[in-house]
């Protein structure tokens, strides 16, 4: 019996269900089936602690590229984890840490406010630049490839943008209506914008035309970033896809925010971006 095998009965740190946050769920939510999976919930060691994870991925194989599945402000909560398997039916290994575990649970917070405040504003990004390191040590522990890719949603979006800059093992990155810009601070010391020459993995950004907290206008400002001179060659090939009708969180099954065309087109564009820049997954039901 592997490691992976023996622990994910151990990390009793994930939350089950959906983010208190986010109840009732939408009747539009999305289950994937687990049939022919192999799923539970682990525990990376980083330093001096365990960060629980999810993972997914097929049941039969001994070697699969790696996903990592970086969360909303919700955690790891159920949204994230059928996302893996959506990743693990198409022939990864999909893992989603939990990366707010040392400041909180946001599983049990129920006002959005209180839970931006409390948890997801005290993460620090070094710290989740670490995290991520970390879980691509113990992925390959694990019988992960060195194709790896990563992608985020909303919270998790603008962190795809930063390991794309950190993590040079990184081929591809999608991100999800991650934030641009912003005022730096002590935790965030940087955001995508500033990091665009940079890039050491092309990112597909993923955005919705009416998305209220991250306007056209950044996603302007960004693109051009991307086109400067000097800028890598990952930074260069990096792109962005608008969807004109759809706001934030429009791939949230869960949320009333969820446009289901829009979805399904962008979740098929992430996986031909993963498959086209060296993430051998299967693309024909995407």
């Amino acid at each position: 019996m592997s490691a992976m095998d023996r622990r994910h009965f151990v990390a009793g740190s994930l939350a089950s269900g959906f983010a208190a946050a986010v109840l009732p769920v939408s009747a539009t939510t999305l289950t994937t089936s687990s049939e022919g999976l192999a799923q539970g919930e682990s525990e990376i060691p980083v330093g001096d602690i365990a960060l629980p994870a999810y993972w997914a991925r097929p049941e039969q194989g001994e070697a699969w590229p790696l996903v990592i599945v970086v969360q909303e402000i919700f955690g790891v909560h159920e949204h994230i984890r059928d996302v893996c398997r959506r990743f693990a039916r198409r022939g990864v290994l999909a893992v989603a840490p939990e990366l707010f575990v040392r400041q909180g649970d946001p599983s049990q917070v129920g006002d959005i406010s209180q839970l931006m405040r409390d948890i997801v504003s005290r993460v620090p990004d070094a710290q989740v630049m670490a995290d991520l390191d970390a879980t691509i040590s113990w992925a390959r522990s694990q019988g992960a490839t060195d194709a790896v890719a990563i992608t985020g949603f909303c919270w998790g979006g603008r962190i795809s943008w930063l390991y794309a800059a950190h993590q040079p093992a990184i081929r591809a990155a999608v991100a999800w209506y991650g934030r641009l810009t912003g005022t730096a601070t002590e935790l965030q010391p940087q955001h995508p914008v500033d990091l665009a020459a940079d890039l050491k993995a092309p990112v597909l950004g993923l955005y919705g035309g009416l998305d209220r907290g991250i306007p056209l206008q950044d996603v302007q400002q960004m693109r051009r970033a991307l086109e400067q001179e000097g800028v890598s060659v990952a930074a260069r090939a990096s792109r962005f896809v608008v969807y004109p009708e759809a706001g934030h969180g429009f791939h949230a099954d869960y949320r009333a925010s969820y446009r289901d065309v829009d979805a399904r087109a962008a979740f098929a564009e992430c996986c031909l971006w993963m498959r086209d820049h060296g993430i051998a997954l299967d693309t024909r039901d995407a």
